[in-house]
């Protein structure tokens, strides 16, 4: 049994199954073609942060496979009550074939998947998102080829984007070029990669538009993620410089293409014109959650199917 926590999680050549599963089931959902290899399978879905794409993606993805949902949240589940996780796991993956948790700390939901009868699923935690990620190197597969030997700008805060980022890189042979203001830098240890990374995978630079120099793709995120609201004024002063922009892209290669785990705040760490300009990809990203947790979900319960 597998359980999906990190981007490590999967090897190199189960990416390469999955991103090939994903684009079938999306060229079949694009032809409004059935695709319901889960039928009579259940998701339980965790929501211990809020969530709009995480939410709509694997519950839309779940029904679309044929499978059911059930949705539970800290306010109506016993999770919100003091019981142990490791309780919850047990009882909950006796009753239903994968679970999906949107929480805080990894150890959370490394918790939960230790004592698990089931596939587990991050959909998000303070230290990674590999869904995420999963999805924007799908999107840049199908925009521009193979991510192999390519340079990823990330630009902002060395948080959960960032780590999944560094491990995607290792993984699948290509660059990130990183910048974050001083103080918010990413915690190797924390990615998992301190001593890990080959020489020239991974750079890091003072100032962003440095970064961007040469770069196939541009991606950022908000400055302040859940749970560190309180920072947020702090955080807005000490990122003022990492907003990207025309420049920062025009420093890019001229076919590059700009990313956003979204929601945007368009004026603060993305200028408006470069998100809604001809470079983004956002919306094909957005979607992509979907389609490769659809392949995620299926490779998972089912593994590699002909």
């Amino acid at each position: 049994m597998n359980h999906y926590l990190k981007f490590d999680d999967l090897s190199a050549s189960e990416y390469g199954y999955v991103f090939e599963r994903a684009a079938l089931i999306k060229r079949k959902f694009k032809a409004y073609e059935k695709h319901q290899t889960l039928t009579d399978r259940t998701l339980a879905m965790i929501f211990e942060k809020a969530s709009t794409r995480t939410r709509v993606s694997f519950e839309a993805g779940m029904y679309q496979m044929g499978g059911s949902v059930v949705h539970l949240t800290t306010v109506d589940s016993q999770l919100g009550r003091a019981e142990p996780i490791e309780d919850s796991a047990r009882v909950i993956s006796r009753m239903v074939d994968i679970v999906m948790i949107r929480t805080f700390e990894q150890t959370r939901v490394e918790r939960f998947a230790e004592h698990s009868r089931v596939p587990v699923i991050n959909g998000l935690t303070n230290e990674f998102h590999p869904c995420q990620i999963l999805a924007d190197i799908f999107t840049y597969i199908e925009h521009r080829g193979s991510i192999q030997g390519r340079t990823v700008a990330w630009i902002g805060d060395g948080n959960n984007m960032a780590n999944t980022w560094l491990q995607a890189a290792e993984l699948l042979d290509f660059k990130v070029h990183v910048s974050t203001p001083s103080g918010y830098e990413v915690n190797e240890s924390t990615a998992g990669v301190a001593g890990k990374i080959s020489a020239g995978r991974y750079q890091t630079y003072s100032h962003p538009i440095d970064a961007c120099h040469q770069a196939d793709l541009v991606t950022t995120d908000v400055w302040t993620s859940m749970g560190f609201e309180a920072e947020n004024e702090t955080r807005r002063r000490a990122f003022a410089d990492w907003c990207v922009d025309v420049r920062m892209m025009a420093a890019a290669r001229p076919d590059a293409l700009f990313m956003h785990c979204l929601p945007a705040h368009r004026g603060e760490e993305v200028s408006a014109d470069v998100i809604d300009g001809p470079q983004s990809v956002v919306w094909d990203e957005a979607e992509n959650r979907l389609h490769v947790q659809k392949a995620l979900m299926e490779y998972l319960l089912l593994g590699p199917m002909a």
